[in-house]
């Protein structure tokens, strides 16, 4: 082909499943998607793109709906879920500044330990219908759908239809994701967050409009406004990526990345910047944090604390040195995270290295003289390039993190596996008549089939059956993958519909189970019981290799069946439950109550609350409803989760003296009296320990708790105990 001088030369993505356009005159290049017919909106949602087969919308509206019902089944079992972020909704739902603040109970004693972000969907939820556990959940479960319906358009954008819907159903079958995007944690806004920035980020990639970076700023910004600096574990490859591989020039690219971080800023650092200035005596104190600063909990707490382990006021009381499980490479593949998330990591990385290399830049020659010059990457290569730089970083610092760690935090990496699932697996379909890609593909199966029986092998009781047809069906898939290229076509997509249903054939069985059981307190897991892990025998329900303190069962799951998230074990760092004993959740009786016979947690005269909530008699409801309009607070607890399951059950304003671990400064002792002696709370709820957990006997909450049993009145409703603090106890 004769190349004249003044000929621009197009870059188009020609690997095969990507979408390709003709080269246009400089003058006149059109937008991605212009040049579209135009059709009535109905039209357009049922059909979708033109040069799409028929089936391509219904299947990919059938993938939200099926999301959908499969996240919204059995919902209301979860009760409250996390009755601390429940508590927060509910005072959301009832004062505007609780909403605004995060604040832990309708009037503003104290905040959530994170930005409040994740809280307004539900509590606007609950304003609209009321208090419920479908209330609080369901836009969780939308956020789930969303997240599905948005790698299913990054995917679809350079890749088929079936492409897409395959990374679709991954991420809807993620056992993790399951459990998350039908649990009340800021963790599925944050997926659905991260998710909605790499897609924008791809679009930039594929005609370097400044608006899509722009927009992905805006994105980790109010991500950070749900979960503070995990938003920003994958700002730096998002970033690199931009800057190598954008189709604009160097200078402009870096302007773009400048417009980018002033819009993240701006979307996650107005709320920052208002709580900062608004006077500290007019807001609630900022849970979590040591000195009422937001800016202290963003670096300490939750920022570098989680990194290094020097977590102040947490309930390893800042320990740090690996308190909360090894650390290491194979974190991830570990007996209590493994079944969570890893299904399909092996196949994700062998994948995306396939990917990378099937879609590098090839190399053009200048019409003038034929002087190798390098070809621009290609979208399809930053597609690549963006999942798997944000899978990898997120990987590495979930792998060393010495602070916080649970389970449920491997949800942000779903997102990113599923995308490289559909992508790699679409691609090299595509090029199966060559012999590496179909080794590879072969490959890729093998190492989920070996890796999904191995998975299935430790839950020996568990569908003892499935984990060799896993094995059996991989292994049959993958020799059928090897000669793919040469088999008639049913016979290779026979062999591919075998390995995709051995692929999902363990996380859907642990999805299903997750589904089928509700959940609450603050750590929770998917899918059943494991050996060596959290449930399973010589697992521990808390922090590396130790359960609960005192070495009781923990029964996480409130469905009263058994299925124990905790074991045997050695007690969190720093001492445990004071009084130790057995803490457990029976089946819910009612949106975020527990059966039981004590009117506080089951057993051992223990905290009951910092991790799961306390159950609340009909005797102690209703004595702290009474007259509880004439106090700003019916009644003061020790611990976040214990306040919150009493504010559930009444209705009232509950005081959370301390916050989340009953370790915060707040209220101070003088604080107390003072709302003591102007009548603002009515109850001091017993809950049998000095100090909240791992809280040091000069503690606030010991102060606190010291004075008011010297000073008022005690209480019982039921088995419960309380302090009048309107009756000065008698000499």
């Amino acid at each position: 082909m004769t190349v004249h001088y003044d000929q621009q030369i197009t870059d188009r993505d020609t690997s095969p499943g990507t979408r390709t356009r003709p080269p246009a005159p400089a003058a006149a290049a059109p937008a991605p998607d212009a040049g579209e017919p135009e059709r009535p909106l109905p039209q357009r949602l049922w059909r979708g793109r033109p040069e799409d087969p028929r089936w391509a919308r219904p299947a990919f509206l059938a993938l939200l709906l099926a999301t959908a019902v499969l996240y919204l089944y059995n919902l209301s079992a979860s009760g409250y879920a996390n009755s601390f972020y429940s508590a927060a909704v509910q005072a959301g739902s009832q004062s505007w500044k609780a909403l605004f603040f995060g604040s832990l109970d309708a009037a503003n004693a104290i905040t959530v330990d994170k930005p409040p972000a994740a809280l307004w969907p539900m509590a606007l939820s609950v304003r609209l219908f009321g208090l419920s556990s479908w209330a609080i959940l369901v836009p969780e479960v939308l956020m789930g759908v969303g997240t599905v319906a948005v790698v299913y358009a990054a995917v679809r954008r350079r890749f088929s239809p079936a492409a897409g819907l395959i990374a679709g159903a991954v991420l809807a079958l993620t056992p993790v994701a399951a459990l998350m995007f039908r649990f009340n944690n800021p963790d599925a806004m944050l997926a659905l967050l991260m998710a909605v920035a790499c897609y924008f980020v791809i679009r930039a990639l594929e005609d370097g409009r400044t608006k899509w970076l722009v927009w992905a700023g805006v994105a980790i910004g109010f991500a950070f406004l749900a979960k503070t600096l995990q938003a920003f574990l994958i700002l730096p490859p998002l970033a690199l990526v931009y800057a190598v591989c954008a189709p604009v020039s160097v200078k402009k690219r870096f302007g773009q990345l400048a417009l980018a971080t002033v819009a993240l800023v701006a979307s996650g650092g107005w709320w920052v910047a208002i709580v900062e200035l608004w006077p500290a005596s007019s807001r609630p104190y900022i849970g979590g944090s040591q000195n009422n600063s937001f800016l202290e909990l963003t670096f300490g707490y939750n920022g570098l604390g989680r990194l290094n382990g020097d977590e102040t006021g947490s309930v390893g009381g800042g320990n740090g040195g690996g308190a909360w499980g090894e650390t290491g490479w194979d974190r991830l593949f570990s007996s209590s995270i493994g079944g969570q998330i890893s299904w399909l990591i092996p196949a994700a990385l062998i994948l995306l290295v396939a990917g990378l290399v099937a879609t590098l830049p090839h190399s053009r020659l200048r019409s003038s003289g034929g002087t190798p010059m390098a070809g621009r990457t290609s979208a399809t290569h930053g597609s690549f390039l963006v999942w798997g730089g944000a899978l990898i970083t997120t990987m590495l610092v979930f792998s060393y993190m010495q602070g916080i760690f649970h389970e449920y935090y491997t949800v942000a990496l779903a997102p990113y596996i599923a995308p490289l699932i559909g992508m790699g697996s679409a691609l090299l379909w595509d090029k199966r008549d060559k012999a590496w890609a179909s080794l590879t593909l072969a490959a890729a199966m093998t190492t989920t089939a070996a890796w999904g029986y191995v998975l299935l092998n430790r839950s020996s009781d568990y569908l003892p059956w499935l984990k060799w047809f896993v094995l059996v069906g991989g292994l049959t898939a993958a020799l059928g993958l090897i000669f793919a290229g040469r088999l008639g076509r049913r016979l290779a997509l026979g062999a591919a519909g075998l390995g995709l249903l051995a692929a999902l054939a363990g996380p859907a069985a642990y999805t299903l189970t997750t589904v089928n059981e509700g959940h609450t307190g603050s750590i929770v897991t998917a899918g059943p019981a494991v050996a060596g892990g959290r449930g399973g025998p010589g697992g521990g329900g808390a922090p590396g290799d130790g359960g609960f303190p005192g070495g009781g069962p923990n029964q996480q799951n409130g469905n009263g069946n058994g299925n124990a998230q905790g074991g045997q074990g050695n007690g969190f760092p720093g001492g445990g439950f004071p009084g130790g004993g057995q803490n457990q959740q029976g089946q819910n009786t009612t949106p975020g109550g527990r059966t039981g016979d004590d009117g506080r947690m089951g057993g051992g005269g223990g905290m009951g609350g910092l991790l799961n909530g306390a159950s609340v008699g009909s005797e102690a409801k209703k004595l702290l409803e009474t007259d509880a309009d004439q106090y700003t607070w019916a009644a003061a607890a020790l611990g976040a989760q214990n306040a919150a399951s009493y504010q559930l059950s009444t209705g009232e304003p509950v005081m959370a003296i301390g916050g989340f671990n009953g370790t915060d400064p707040s209220p101070t002792l003088a604080q107390f009296k003072t709302y003591v002696e102007e009548g603002k709370i009515h109850y001091f709820i017993a809950s049998g320990a000095g100090g909240g957990m791992g809280g040091s006997s000069d503690g606030t909450s010991s102060q606190i708790t010291t004075w008011v049993e010297a000073n008022f009145k005690k209480v019982t409703a039921g088995s419960a105990t309380f302090y009048d603090l309107t009756q000065k106890a008698s000499s």
